[in-house]
């Protein structure tokens, strides 16, 4: 196994990366930003509480999975449950592997201690600096970037063997661009995996399914800003929730394959009963594994 910290590899410290100028930026939504970059920006500050609350997706890697991935066993996740296959992930030692919006402290320094080199762009300083203080730690090297992962313009083309985008789909109002993005960044014969929450549950009503109760509510695809009631939207936004969209089928999948990828496989995940009611009928996630053509 190569140790990723052999000579010429960055130092834990030295490997943060300056943000594109946009994400610069007074992190509060203004009349001064479209309303894209107001949801980006909502959002940001929405993931840094969740991550200082220690949600699910904000709980750094033990020491002992840190051991796992440096022996070979990788264990990291798309969805709330299954893990990653390991024919998904294929060779990982000195690949060049690309995590977007995989913070938290999780999937980098587990997919480091293997032995890629990795790059973590995510939209919350919070999850990033989880992420570091794993590698600190220990003793990995993570490249972490604050940015938006429907613009990876700090990126050549072809630059990762492998893209990695856990479930956070949801959480951006165009899935396109993304598609686009991890299609460009890769190298042919690349590999692209994802996780998402299926469109359906965004059907319900939240507030039924958290008392066990499924109650048809919306349509789909389902969007905070237009589906919400306004006064629910406005305490959702006061209390720094997330904004949320489900997006359909024909975006998620079908996007993938307009733009390039050709789709290898495919699971479906549980997220637990106490999750969503939904969860005791059918399984609420899934995950795809895409590949970049190779040139005819």
């Amino acid at each position: 196994m190569t140790d990723p910290q052999d000579a010429g590899s960055p130092k834990p410290e030295d490997s943060m990366v300056e943000a594109p100028p946009l994400l610069h930026k007074q992190t509060s939504p203004s009349e001064q930003t479209s309303p894209s970059e107001q949801i980006l920006l909502h959002n940001r500050n929405a993931w840094d509480r969740q991550a200082s609350s220690g949600c699910q997706w904000s709980q750094p890697a033990a020491a002992d999975t840190i051991a796992k991935a440096r022996n070979g066993e990788v264990e990291i996740v798309l969805t709330p449950t299954k893990c990653v296959p390991k024919s998904w992930l294929g060779e990982i030692v000195n690949r060049q592997v690309l995590l977007l919006a995989g913070g938290g402290g999780q999937q980098a320094p587990i997919l480091a201690a293997a032995g890629a080199h990795v790059t973590c762009l995510d939209n919350s300083s919070k999850q990033l600096a989880l992420d570091n203080e794993v590698a600190h730690r220990e003793q990995l090297s993570v490249t972490t970037i604050l940015g938006d992962m429907a613009n990876l313009e700090v990126f050549a083309d072809q630059t990762f063997d492998l893209v990695i985008n856990p479930c956070s789909v949801s959480f951006v109002p165009e899935v396109q661009p993304i598609w686009n993005e991890a299609f460009r960044v890769l190298k042919p014969g690349g590999r692209f995996l994802a996780g998402f929450v299926k469109p359906e549950l965004y059907i319900f009503d939240e507030d039924a399914d958290n008392q066990g109760r499924l109650e048809v509510k919306f349509s789909l695809p389902f969007s905070s800003q237009k589906d919400l009631q306004p006064e629910v939207l406005a305490k959702r936004v006061q209390d720094g929730e997330t904004l949320e969209f489900s997006h359909t089928w024909d975006a998620l999948v079908g996007g993938q394959l307009r733009a390039g990828f050709v789709m290898i496989d495919f699971f479906e995940d549980g997220w637990g009963d106490s999750a969503t009611t939904l969860n005791a009928f059918t399984p609420p996630c899934f995950a795809t594994y895409c590949q970049k053509p190779l040139p005819v």
